[in-house]
């Protein structure tokens, strides 16, 4: 499955996958075959960061 390439669709999609099948960002983004780093610098241009506490995008 492919996620969304655009950075505030992506964030929709990460916090959603992150509410209610992940448990982590590190297991979303092995499941997706993506890289960690590249979720969080397209997110961070939108000056959201990940919150581990709270396991999603803030």
């Amino acid at each position: 499955m492919n996620i969304p390439n655009d950075p505030v669709m992506l964030l929709s999609f990460v916090n959603t996958q992150l509410r209610d099948n992940f448990p982590s960002l590190d297991e979303f983004c092995s499941s997706f075959g993506v890289d960690k780093s590249d979720i969080e610098d397209k997110l961070k241009k939108l000056d959201y960061v990940y919150d581990k506490d709270n396991n999603r995008f803030v």
